[in-house]
């Protein structure tokens, strides 16, 4: 079935591409190195790359080429987005952003970056619920992988897609809604890229919102043994960074809604007192890349993410990884981590903890529980963090913790199909939509399919 994404009443509102709109994330610049992903850790296998400007273009070539991906922004540190067929680049696709107003939501062109379209968004009077650190990475995947920010009411980003457009295997494009297909839906959400091209999304929002950010410093660990809970639940969206190297937390940033009731002594209570200056998470290096701090209030498209959208917000000389652990179990993660402390703080640059709503997204790693996220950026040393990395997953094992799709992790491909419940009916939907496999690769042959 063939069918596009229009206005759905007549509170519809288009907004037409702008300069500022159109202007490439910082990422996406890399287009003149097409091998390689954004860290430089991964180099793609991919035959060609393309640069489609409308959906039947990209019908086309999906008709074309057997194996196909689409190359977001390139922030993936694995190969989830690799193949060794074409890889797509949607960049060029016009930039769309359709705001209805009557059903409280907006549609975006699949290769959006969260960045092209939150000052957009926020002009008319509305907001997206959460974003991810950097507001440089696509709207589409992230949401592919479960990408996630933080918050005890936010879920990863992907609970806001209402709808999407795809251009399936079969080359057909269909449109994919909660509203038409209910429980399915949620199995197509995350889609690792694997059910087709998604050419246009639909999200939820909500009215548009200021929040303020304030930084506090050296918060002892174990004071989180009690008080993780009040301290996570004390903030719309809360980060603790720490190096590991001894039993404190570095700093913990703290984001409200200026209209949320402050709870000013928390912090304090808990042994962290409120920083005078900016920070950068990792200490030692100018907070001017940093969104501002300081309980300056501002929307929530520049205070949400932790890196201002103008600024890349490193060199790129990084590796990522990121674990979910169940929140019930959220000590236990702590105190096993920080016993590995000693092995993990010369590979580190820095750590963060952070909490994520429960969803019903089948492929997410909240799936049917809340989570708290251990994300670690490490030096770029991949054979050393690949042998530390072995260690930090038997610690985590059996708390349940599940890895990002998007980051670097060893575990054991039976072990990873083992915690996602739904997997069965995640396969069987693949097949529905990409009969002949096209947007199959190595890493979903690996620990999917």
């Amino acid at each position: 079935m063939t069918s596009t994404v229009t206005p759905a009443s007549r509170d519809a509102r288009y907004l037409p591409s702008e300069a500022s709109l159109d202007r490439p994330s910082v990422l996406d610049a890399m287009t003149h190195a097409p091998h390689r992903n954004w860290a430089g850790n991964h180099t793609y296998a991919a035959a060609s790359l393309h640069h489609p400007e409308t959906v039947a273009e990209v019908q086309a070539l999906v008709a074309r080429h057997d194996r196909v991906k689409v190359l977001g922004t390139r922030h993936s540190f694995n190969a989830v987005a690799d193949t060794t067929g074409a890889l797509l680049s949607l960049a060029r696709l016009p930039r769309e952003i359709v705001i209805d107003d009557a059903r409280r939501t907006v549609t975006v062109d699949g290769g959006a970056t969260y960045g092209q379209i939150g000052e957009a968004l926020h002009r008319t009077g509305w907001a997206l619920p959460n974003l991810a650190s950097l507001p440089h990475i696509s709207v589409a995947g992230a949401c592919a992988t479960a990408t996630h920010g933080s918050g005890d009411r936010n879920g990863v980003l992907a609970t806001a897609v209402s709808a999407m457009e795809v251009v399936t295997g079969t080359g057909d494009v269909v449109m994919l809604s909660r509203e038409r297909h209910g429980d399915r839906f949620d199995g197509m959400v995350v889609s690792l890229g694997a059910l087709g091209v998604v050419t246009r999304l639909t999200l939820d929002v909500e009215p548009a919102f200021a929040v303020r950010q304030d930084v506090y410093d050296g918060l002892p660990l174990e004071r989180l043994e009690e008080g993780f809970d009040a301290l996570a639940a004390s903030g719309y969206s809360v980060s603790l960074f720490t190096r590991w190297r001894d039993a404190r937390i570095d700093q913990l940033w703290l984001k409200r809604r200026v209209t949320d009731v402050p709870n000013e002594e928390l912090a304090d209570l808990l042994g962290a007192p409120r920083a005078t200056v900016a920070r950068h998470p990792i200490a030692g290096i100018s907070a001017e890349h940093c969104t501002e701090q300081l309980g300056v209030a501002g929307p929530w498209y520049e205070r949400l993410p932790h890196f201002r959208l103008a600024f890349t917000p490193s060199s790129g000389e990084e590796l990522q990884t990121d674990y979910l652990v169940p929140r019930t179990h959220a000590w236990a993660a702590l105190r096993a981590i920080h016993a590995l402390g000693g092995r993990i703080a010369p590979l580190l640059q820095i750590s963060e903890i952070r909490t994520v709503a429960a969803d019903e997204l089948w492929m997410s790693p909240c799936y049917r529980q809340p989570c708290v996220s251990l994300h670690f950026t490490w030096v770029p040393d991949w054979p050393a963090v690949r042998t530390l990395l072995p260690d930090i997953e038997a610690a985590l094992e059996p708390l349940g913790a599940r890895p990002h799709w998007g980051k670097l992790f060893t575990m054991a491909p039976d072990r990873v199909r083992s915690l996602y419940p739904r997997l069965p009916e995640f396969r069987a939907l693949l097949h529905e939509y990409d009969p002949s496999g096209r947007f199959r690769n190595a890493f979903l042959d690996t620990y999917v399919t």
